[in-house]
């Protein structure tokens, strides 16, 4: 378990267990809200939605990436969030990262990028993590160094390259 206190942020990251498959689904549907907000759905074809999709990622994930660290936010004690990571001997991929609308825009998703990018760096490896186009958190990687390297569908794959694996990359 990881546990980082910065001014006034307290965050620590805990290992899924079955008994998070509840919260997961939560954490999972509030990142699809604003898009239900316009379908002309009843709240259990949301929810319908919500599982069925939550399910296939959910098995593509423990599929593609079964080394991958998958892991509760919590902020204060609290269940905030998810943190998917996939760490190769080349990239920290940034399989998912989402917080509970109560938690976004308080800095929790920026110190847990700023700790993976120190743990890149010392290690001389790059961060990726594929993002929605139309997902405003690319502001946010963006603040963090991330460039956009090429399109996938609706997805931009974003990479932070530490100047010690652009120096690594060069002498190789």
């Amino acid at each position: 378990m990881t546990t980082v206190t910065t001014p006034s942020l307290a965050w620590h990251l805990r290992p899924v267990s079955s008994q998070d498959r509840d919260l997961l689904i939560h954490i999972y549907g509030s990142t699809r809200l604003e898009e239900l907000a316009v379908a002309n759905w009843s709240a259990e074809q949301q929810q319908a939605f919500i599982l069925m999709q939550f399910n296939a990622q959910d098995t593509y994930y423990q599929q593609v990436y079964p080394q991958a660290t998958y892991d509760i936010i919590q902020w204060n004690g609290q269940d905030a969030g998810r943190l998917y990571v996939n760490r190769t001997a080349r990239d920290l991929r940034i399989i998912d990262i989402s917080l509970l609308p109560a938690y976004r825009g308080q800095g929790i998703g920026s110190a847990i990028l700023a700790e993976l990018l120190q743990e890149a760096k010392a290690t001389h490896r790059s961060v990726g993590i594929h993002v929605e186009t139309f997902n405003p958190a690319q502001r946010l990687y963006e603040r963090l160094g991330f460039q956009r390297k090429h399109q996938e569908g609706v997805y931009w794959y974003m990479e932070h390259t530490p100047d010690s694996v652009l120096q690594t990359s060069t002498t190789a």
